[in-house]
């Protein structure tokens, strides 16, 4: 049986569907209570991308965050701030994602080439306005901040969505908005290009063209 094969089966498990449903939640909670009563002094911004970026890997993205996240890690690394800088494009990135493959595949009825190309678009759309709007919040001219997120956001936004995307397609593309297979493939693409993005990220901080996010200690 080919992998595709294999995975569409698993995706399409009501069992381990119920029991992700269930991770999801359980992560979730543990999240909003960790963000309510251990990490207030966290940005209201990074509080929004921990909450999505478990909402769409679950136990995954509470790693995530458990790792580079909290106040009280015991101190910062390049491997934590490249989490945080690809968590925050993550949250962005991912809800363009929905939007986009829902209005392309759902409302349009696109085929394959139409949905990637409006998916990408969306997902980068969102992913660019999560930088530049904190950046214009803070004082920096939009131009100056608009080039910064080019720069910056451009490649990571970049290799996440044609892997998230390619995934996607590769595993749901003949499936209706109606299959439960379009919703669960959704999900775990977006999970692949979270991590796919993640070299991506250490070597951008690395190089200094993204700061990796404050440090959460210093909040």
């Amino acid at each position: 049986m080919n992998a595709d094969a294999v995975l569409s089966r698993v995706l399409t498990n009501g069992s381990l569907l119920a029991a992700w449903g269930l991770l999801v939640a359980g992560s979730l909670a543990v999240l909003g209570w960790r963000l309510r009563h251990r990490e207030a002094a966290i940005a209201p911004l990074m509080k929004f991308v921990w909450i999505l970026t478990v909402l769409y890997s679950g136990p995954l993205g509470l790693a995530v965050f458990w790792y580079a996240g909290r106040t009280d890690i015991r101190r910062d690394s390049l491997w934590r701030r490249a989490f945080r800088s690809v968590a925050h494009c993550y949250s962005g990135c991912g809800a363009g994602e929905v939007i986009g493959v829902t209005v392309a595949a759902g409302l349009l009825s696109l085929g394959q080439i139409g949905v990637a190309a409006v998916t990408f678009f969306c997902a980068y759309l969102a992913g660019f306005s999560l930088t530049v709007g904190p950046l214009v919040q803070e004082g920096v001219a939009a131009s100056e901040a608009i080039r910064d997120a080019l720069l910056s956001e451009t490649p990571s936004i970049t290799v996440m969505e044609v892997a998230a995307i390619g995934t996607d397609l590769w595993l749901a593309g003949d499936a209706h908005i109606g299959d439960v297979l379009f919703w669960s493939a959704l999900v775990f693409s977006l999970t692949v290009g979270l991590f796919v993005a993640y070299p991506v990220n250490v070597f951008l901080v690395h190089r200094g063209v993204k700061s990796g996010m404050q440090d959460p200690r210093a909040a």
